[in-house]
């Protein structure tokens, strides 16, 4: 397991839990309480709360919160993207086969791969996404 793949794995459990998170990153230590996440409306109840990088100007690190009930278009992202399901449940259709996750479970979505996620349940999904570049979402024709 690479280290950033742990840290993302690390962050994820501390947030399911509650406790302090902490990333680290070029030898710095970044520390973030859950508390301390800034989130952002993003449009259709999604919304994101950053941790590192500019999700609209290059590489980054953010959760993500789809909330309960949505079912996106067919879309991909232009940049390889690397996500860990914090909480809740979605069912993630990609190469033709859906998926059910739920918090542990991990995906990449590389080569702008087109994909669907719906949100299963009673409570909003939570991810944690680490985005290679600039974070967009293209809709599928």
């Amino acid at each position: 397991m690479t280290s950033s793949y742990a840290r993302a794995i690390s962050l994820a459990a501390a947030l399911m839990t509650g406790l302090p998170m902490i990333a680290v990153a070029d030898g710095s230590a970044v520390v973030m309480t859950k508390a301390d996440l800034k989130w952002k409306d993003m449009g259709n109840g999604i919304k994101a709360a950053p941790v590192s990088g500019d999700m609209e100007k290059g590489a980054s690190r953010f959760f993500l919160s789809y909330p309960v009930g949505l079912v996106t278009p067919m879309h991909h992202h232009d940049t390889d993207h690397y996500v860990t399901v914090v909480s809740g449940a979605i069912t993630l259709t990609a190469d033709g086969k859906d998926y059910k996750l739920g918090p542990g479970a991990y995906f990449a979505l590389t080569d702008k791969a087109p994909h669907i996620a719906k949100v299963e349940g009673k409570e909003p999904a939570v991810f944690f996404i680490q985005a290679d570049g600039p974070w967009n979402v293209v809709m599928e024709k």
